[in-house]
């Protein structure tokens, strides 16, 4: 089943990751590539399991990494999975970008390569920087967004 789809080459992301050590070119260099793909939106209750079942479906996921609070050291909605092939990361966007898993639409990205550190989330709480703003109550990531809720602590 992994080769059923066959990859398109993916176009190089506008988003540049401002913790990236280096010139522009040696990030586009390292986009072009890599074998690493970022997946957004994800519910803090989804699992490793979960992500290697679905990844697994167009390609060889050769490690799964979960995005962490780095203060309570819980999933935070974002990871890492690290593909064998370029290709096979390609395909992964092409294919399961927009798809639905715990419920949730799903984002897939290429990215320039993990390294240790980066599977933290980097928002003021220790989780990603959206869920400091969100003001919706959205249950599959911890409810109503940080300023929010503890702003409703305050108010108790």
């Amino acid at each position: 089943m992994s080769r059923l789809y066959k990859s398109l080459q993916v176009g190089l992301s506008a988003y540049r990751d401002r913790r990236f050590e280096g010139t522009q070119e040696e990030y586009e260099e390292c986009l072009r590539t890599s074998t690493t793909v970022y997946v957004g939106n994800l519910s803090f209750y989804t699992t490793e399991e979960q992500i290697m079942e679905l990844f697994s479906k167009v390609g060889e996921v050769t490690r799964v990494i979960i995005g962490l609070d780095k203060g309570r050291l819980t999933p935070c909605g974002f990871c890492f999975v690290v593909y064998g092939t370029r290709e096979d990361a390609d395909s992964s966007v092409n294919v399961l970008g927009g798809s639905i898993l715990d419920e949730r639409p799903i984002r897939v990205d290429i990215d320039w390569g993990f390294v240790e550190g980066r599977q933290f989330g980097r928002g003021k709480s220790g989780g990603q920087v959206r869920d400091e703003y969100r003001t919706d109550f959205d249950v599959g990531r911890g409810g109503y967004g940080k300023i929010v809720q503890s702003e409703l602590h305050s108010q108790s």
